[in-house]
């Protein structure tokens, strides 16, 4: 089974050719054969120039050089795209990752886990970076209902069907577990060796975490409201839309007592009253998140028919070389009620296929001789 490893590179040069040592020994001891995809996502250093070192030298190294930064998640559909494997790895070329860990995600596989993603249990990183993480997999976890310790890490395991149905963009990939788990794949997580840096700096800042907050609400709404966008903007707005009508309610009967009552002389007229700005507010917002609404189902009515809502894992499909079953007796119950025995027609058999294709098959067809 050919294996795959996309690593991302961003000034990494120092690096470089001490993981693609380690990544071919771990070759070398488990007998595996693992192509190696260096995607130089715009690096200012000599990075570019020891890949075409290693790709010279190794048949099984590939690069791909942006021309400029375009982001991890980027190198990464840019990968993906050019790999070859049934199993695809992805893990950073920092060396925190440490690469004698593929054996034991491939272990994984076999248990019919289809998406890993790595856990950094003890985690060589200072606090400032740690402790957001923490929140910020917890708010994952809560959101998503994709309980991980670690959404974060780079390294990670896929079988290649996964892939071909996840869209990449912006910086979701961090989110592919999640993404996957919404189309029905199985995510599993595996506790990992996570070293010290010794090469370069951390690429990440404290804006990170906020980028991260919003990924995480774009997330949400994919997964749950993608093909159903009234639900969750229809939903808010007819709750703002109830809350301004019980307002404006309770305006209408202050008004009645106030020009109408007998009693009282500290009546205010309503356009003085806050309650009256906020009920208006409300009933605008309503109208407008179920107009949007509308609009986006209008959007996704038209533009969403390229894009299947759902994953498929196995067809039964005609073969090419059919070949015919041979005839079976049966009992028929003829048209006046008598039961005797028949011959069947001939039949063909058919196969059972693992396809990522998300066409709609034609399902289990059977054919009768007349």
């Amino acid at each position: 089974m050919l294996c795959s490893a996309v690593i991302p590179v961003f000034n990494e040069e120092a690096s470089l050719a001490r993981l693609h040592e380690e990544l071919r020994q771990v070759c070398r001891d488990h007998d595996l054969q693992l192509e190696i995809w260096f995607v130089d996502d715009g690096s200012r250093d000599g990075s570019w120039s020891v890949i075409e070192q290693l790709a010279e030298t190794d048949p099984m190294t590939y690069g791909l050089r942006f021309r400029r930064n375009f982001g991890k998640a980027a190198a990464l559909s840019a990968g993906f795209a050019s790999v070859r494997g049934d199993v695809v790895f992805t893990l950073d070329a920092d060396l925190q990752d440490d690469p004698k860990e593929i054996p034991r995600f491939l272990g994984m596989l076999k248990e019919g886990y289809e998406v890993i993603s790595g856990w950094k249990i003890v985690r060589n990183d200072p606090w400032h970076k740690t402790f957001p993480s923490r929140i910020f997999n917890g708010l994952v976890g809560k959101f998503t209902g994709v309980k991980l310790h670690d959404h974060n890490c780079g390294f990670k395991c896929y079988r290649r069907e996964v892939l071909d149905e996840v869209d990449l963009y912006g910086e979701l990939h961090r989110f592919i577990p999640v993404l996957a788990s919404s189309r029905g794949f199985r995510v599993g997580e595996l506790a990992v060796d996570h070293r010290a840096r010794e090469f370069g700096a951390s690429k990440y800042g404290f804006e990170r975490f906020i980028k991260g907050f919003l990924d995480l609400l774009t997330v949400y709404f994919l997964t749950g409201f993608r093909q159903r966008p009234q639900h969750l903007l229809g939903t808010v707005g007819l709750l703002a839309f109830g809350l301004g009508g019980i307002g404006m309610t309770y305006l209408a009967g202050y008004w009645i007592l106030k020009e109408f009552s007998t009693f009282g002389e500290d009546w205010l007229p309503l356009h003085q009253r806050p309650l009256t700005l906020y009920s208006l507010g409300a009933l605008l917002l309503g109208f407008q998140l179920i107009s949007l609404g509308f609009l986006a189902e209008l959007i996704t009515a038209y533009q969403g028919r390229s894009t299947s809502n759902f994953s498929i894992k196995q067809r039964i499909v005609p073969s090419e070389d059919r070949r015919p079953s041979e005839p079976t007796s049966a009992l028929a119950i003829g048209v006046d009620g008598a039961v005797g025995e028949s011959k069947s027609e001939t039949r063909w058999t058919d196969v059972v296929t693992e396809t990522p294709d998300l066409e709609d098959p034609s399902g289990l067809r059977r054919e009768d001789n007349a």
